[in-house]
C-alpha cells in the first residue's frame, strides 16, 4: 500500500471512511475507467432529436443531451428525484438514477470549429484532441494547454508553445520536432531532457546550451545543414532520425523522477509543490497523496484530475473543478460536501446525486431540509456499512463507459479477456470506413511532402501497422508543408499509443541510484535498462 499522509488519515476519520488496501494504481485504474477521454460517436440528442457527436454510442442505455441543452434551463435534475429504499443496496438505486438522468454529450465549451474534440475549452480550429485549454490549429494531441500550430503532441501544461511536432512532456517550446522532456527550448529536434536550449539535434541532458549536435558544440552552418537533411519533407529521412533519437534517449541519463521546485514530494512530473507523495503530473499543490493530474490543490488523495480552479479535501474522485470536501464523485464543478455524486455543478451537501445544478441538501436528486437531510444521510451510511458498500468506489458494472472506451485503457491497457475477468464492461468498436475517393496503402505515399498532391485530402491512408484507414485534413496538411514534414504512415491512435509508451508508468518502485547507490522511489524498476540516478546526482552531472 502506498504511503498516506496525515491529512488523508484525518479526512478518512472525519468522514468515518475505512480507507482501502487497494494499491494506488488500482484506485487510479478504477477512476480512469469512469472517463471517456477520446471516443466520439454519432448519435441523436434525446432532447432535440438533432444529430450530435457524443461520448456515448447510440446503443448506450443512458439518456444523452447535446451540450447546449444539457447546460441550459430546459430540464431540472430534481425531476428525477426518488426516495431511498432501505431494502435495497445503494449502488443498485444509484445506477437506476444514472439511467434516468440526462447526461452531457461531450465536453467542448466556448470554442470555435472544435466539434471533433473531447474535453476542450477556449480553443479554435482544433481536430481530434483531448484535454485541451486555449489551443489553436492543433491536431491529434492530448493534455495540452496554451499552444498553437501543434500536431501529435502530449502533456504541455505550462508556458506557451508553437510549431511543435511529436513532442512529449514539454513547455514553452518553439519549432521543435521529436523533443521529449524539453523546457524553454527553441529549434531543438530529436532530443531528450533539455532545459533552456536552442538549436540542438540528437542531444540529451543539456541545460542552457546553443548549437549542439550529439552533445557537442557545432557551428550555425553545421546545425542548419543537419537539420535540413533530417527535416526535409522526406519520410525516409524522418524515420532514420527517429531511429537515432531512440538510441539517444535510451543512452541518456534518466532522472529517478522529475520533481522540480518541490519540497517533500515524491513522484514524477511534479512542479512547484509541497508534501505530495506518490503523485504524478501536478503543479502548485500541497499535502496530496496517490494522485494524478493536480493543479493548485490541497489535501487531495487517490484522485484523478483535481484543480483548474483550486480543489481541497477530496478522496477517490475523478475530474473535480473548484470543489471541496468530496469523496467518490466524478465530473464535478464548484461543489462541496458531496458524496457518491456525478456531474453536479455549484451544489452543496449532496449524496448519490446526478446532474444537479445550484442545489443543496439532496439525496438521490430529492431535496430535503437541512436537519432531515443530515438524519437521513446518517441512516444511509449505516445501511451502506451493513451492505459492505460504504467506502467502496462505484462497481465496475455501473461505470458509464466500457473499459476500452475509457482513459484507463491508455494507462493500464487490458485485453478484452482481462477486462471482463476483472468485472469491467467491454465494447466492440468498429470505426466507420471513411467516405473517400480511394484508400491508398501508406507505403505508396510519395516519400516527400513536396510530391504529395492536394488530392490527398480526398483519400484515406491505410495504416502500416493496423490496416485501418485514416484521413489527412486541410489544416494538418498545411502544417506538414510548413514544417517540412512528411505525411504519417500510422493511424492517429497508434501514434498516440507510441507517445504514451515513451512515458513512465504511474507507479513507483524502490530502487537504488545507479551513481551513488542511494535508495529512492522511482517510476523505473531496479532492472530498467536505462541509467537512472537520483536528483542530486542528476543535477551534479547536468548542471
Amino acid at each position: 500500500m502506498a504511503a498516506s499522509s496525515s491529512s488523508e488519515a484525518q479526512f478518512l476519520k472525519d468522514h468515518d471512511l475505512p480507507g482501502t488496501d487497494l494499491p494506488p494504481e488500482k484506485r487510479l485504474q478504477q477512476l480512469m475507467a469512469s472517463r471517456n477521454e477520446w471516443k466520439l460517436y454519432p448519435r441523436t440528442c434525446d432532447a432535440t432529436g438533432e444529430h450530435i457527436l457524443a461520448a456515448y454510442p447510440p446503443d448506450s442505455p443512458y439518456k444523452v443531451y447535446k451540450n447546449e441543452y444539457w447546460w441550459g434551463d430546459g430540464w431540472d435534475g430534481l425531476e428525477y428525484g426518488r426516495e431511498f429504499d432501505f431494502n435495497r443496496p445503494f449502488f443498485e438505486q444509484f445506477y437506476e438514477l444514472q439511467l434516468a438522468v440526462p447526461r452531457e454529450g461531450t465536453s467542448v465549451f466556448e470554442s470555435e470549429n472544435c466539434q471533433y474534440n473531447s474535453h476542450t475549452r477556449y480553443s479554435k480550429n482544433c481536430y481530434m484532441n483531448s484535454l485541451v485549454v486555449r489551443a489553436e490549429d492543433m491536431h491529434y494531441s492530448y493534455w495540452m494547454v496554451d499552444v498553437e500550430n501543434v500536431v501529435d503532441c502530449c502533456f504541455h501544461i505550462q508556458g506557451k508553445s508553437a510549431l511543435c511536432y511529436e513532442c512529449t512532456d514539454f513547455s514553452t517550446c518553439y519549432e521543435c520536432v521529436n523533443l521529449q522532456e524539453g523546457y524553454n527550448c527553441n529549434d531543438c529536434h530529436f532530443s531528450f531532457q533539455l532545459r533552456g536550449c536552442d538549436h540542438c539535434i540528437f542531444c540529451s541532458n543539456l541545460s542552457q546550451k546553443s548549437y549542439h549536435i550529439r552533445n557537442k558544440p557545432c557551428t550555425k552552418e553545421e546545425f542548419e545543414s543537419l537539420r535540413n537533411t533530417l527535416i526535409n519533407g522526406s519520410y525516409e529521412a524522418l524515420q532514420n532520425a527517429c531511429t537515432e533519437f531512440r538510441s539517444v534517449r535510451d543512452n541518456a541519463l534518466h532522472r529517478g523522477g522529475l520533481v522540480m521546485n518541490c519540497e517533500g514530494t515524491i513522484g514524477d512530473h511534479m512542479f512547484d509543490s509541497k508534501n505530495c507523495v506518490h503523485c504524478f503530473d501536478g503543479d502548485h499543490s500541497e499535502d496530496c497523496s496517490n494522485c494524478v493530474s493536480l493543479n493548485d490543490s490541497k489535501d487531495i488523495h487517490s484522485c484523478y484530475s483535481a484543480g483548474w480552479p483550486r480543489c481541497e479535501q477530496l478522496y477517490r474522485c475523478c475530474v473535480s473543478r473548484g470543489c471541496t470536501d468530496m469523496a467518490f464523485c466524478r465530473y464535478m464543478w464548484s461543489s462541496s460536501n458531496m458524496l457518491y455524486c456525478d456531474s453536479c455543478q455549484t451544489c452543496k451537501h449532496g449524496f448519490g446525486c446526478i446532474g444537479l445544478r445550484h442545489k443543496d441538501y439532496c439525496i438521490l436528486n430529492r431535496q430535503y431540509e437541512k436537519q432531515e437531510y443530515e438524519a437521513l444521510l446518517a441512516k444511509i451510511i449505516e445501511h451502506m456499512k451493513s451492505t459492505g458498500e460504504w467506502g467502496a468506489f462505484w462497481p465496475f458494472q455501473i461505470l458509464p463507459f466500457a473499459y476500452n472506451e475509457s482513459s484507463a485503457q491508455d494507462y493500464f491497457p487490458l485485453t478484452q479477456e482481462e477486462a471482463v475477468s476483472q468485472g469491467f464492461l467491454w465494447r466492440e468498436i468498429e470505426d466507420p470506413v471513411p467516405q473517400v475517393e480511394k484508400i491508398i496503402d501508406a507505403d505508396r505515399l510519395p516519400d516527400s511532402i513536396d510530391d504529395v498532391p492536394d488530392d490527398v485530402l480526398n483519400w484515406a491512408i491505410r495504416c502500416e501497422q493496423t490496416g485501418k484507414p485514416f484521413r489527412i485534413i486541410k489544416g494538418e496538411l498545411e502544417f506538414y508543408r510548413r514544417m517540412r514534414l512528411p505525411i504519417p504512415h500510422l493511424h492517429p491512435n497508434i501514434r498516440h499509443k507510441h507517445r504514451m509508451d515513451l512515458r513512465s508508468p504511474y507507479m513507483l518502485y524502490t530502487r537504488n541510484c545507479d551513481e551513488c547507490s542511494k535508495q529512492m522511489e522511482s517510476p523505473y524498476t531496479s532492472d530498467a535498462a536505462q541509467r537512472v540516478v537520483c536528483e542530486d546526482c542528476y543535477l551534479s552531472e547536468v548542471y
